[in-house]
């Protein structure tokens, strides 16, 4: 892809949605990480039913260390994986507690030391709470980076590296938002919409769903090259049947008198 229709695509990306933001809802960068960390094979609209109540009462990583890993799994049990979640949200706060003061770091390195953190959640906490051009790849990121040509990858690392290799540097803050939301609404896995999308034109998928199709020939006459009329079909009588003698009305009826 060249670089003209990248940057034609971000720019559009952000004509579209100028101030993307995350969906996941918090106030603070732990309950981001929270939020983040619980979302893992999660939808964020259940992820924020899960934490409306949670964040109301233990939004700290010292409430979160206190309730302990039977005190938090009744907030999270509607969200899938939630034993294995509770155990890190737990542990990644008692974490924060004995080495960064109650802190979230601000590093990917000490990101990725805690809990339950991996790259992909490093990066959105980088990006979402303290601002840095990261770019977090998702399996909607992914989707979208190989269909359209934009950053093509065998892998999340792969696509991540083109993505912060090519992304001009006034759309990298939003480049992960823009993206993921066009994966998650309109680049969807199994029929993407593509007569929604306000990169059809720039995009180099080459199975596109909805593509103008083509005319169809109109057949025309060789004396007036006008549309041929149509005539209705000539039905001939199976051989060994004879054909009906056509019958005047005055015979007809004199029939239906007898």
């Amino acid at each position: 892809m060249t670089p003209a229709k990248r940057r034609a695509i971000f720019e559009r990306l952000r004509d579209a949605n100028p101030d993307p933001k995350t969906e996941l809802e918090h106030s603070t960068p732990f309950e981001l990480l929270v939020a983040v960390v619980l979302s893992a094979q999660s939808t964020d609209k259940g992820v924020n039913k899960a934490t409306a109540q949670l964040f109301r009462d233990a939004n700290t990583p010292a409430a979160i260390a206190a309730l302990g890993v039977d005190g938090l799994t009744p907030y999270i049990s509607s969200i899938g994986l939630y034993r294995n979640k509770a155990k890190n949200v737990v542990a990644l706060a008692e974490m924060l507690l004995r080495e960064h003061g109650g802190e979230v770091p601000r590093t990917r390195e000490a990101l990725e030391q805690l809990p339950g953190v991996g790259r992909k959640t490093a990066n959105v906490v980088l990006n979402v709470a303290f601002g840095e051009p990261t770019i977090a790849v998702d399996t909607h990121i992914f989707r979208v980076a190989n269909r359209t040509g934009l950053a093509p990858g065998r892998d999340v690392v792969e696509v991540e590296s083109a993505l912060e290799a090519t992304t001009p540097d006034a759309f990298r803050h939003n480049a992960h938002h823009w993206l993921i939301l066009h994966g998650r609404y309109v680049c969807v896995a199994r029929t993407p919409k593509c007569p929604e999308c306000v990169i059809h034109d720039l995009c180099e998928y080459p199975a596109k769903t909805g593509a103008p199709l083509p005319p169809v020939p109109v057949r025309t006459t060789k004396r007036s090259r006008e549309p041929a009329a149509r005539t209705a079909p000539v039905v001939r009588p199976a051989r060994g049947v004879q054909p009906m003698a056509k019958t005047s009305r005055a015979g007809a009826a004199r029939g239906r008198k007898r």
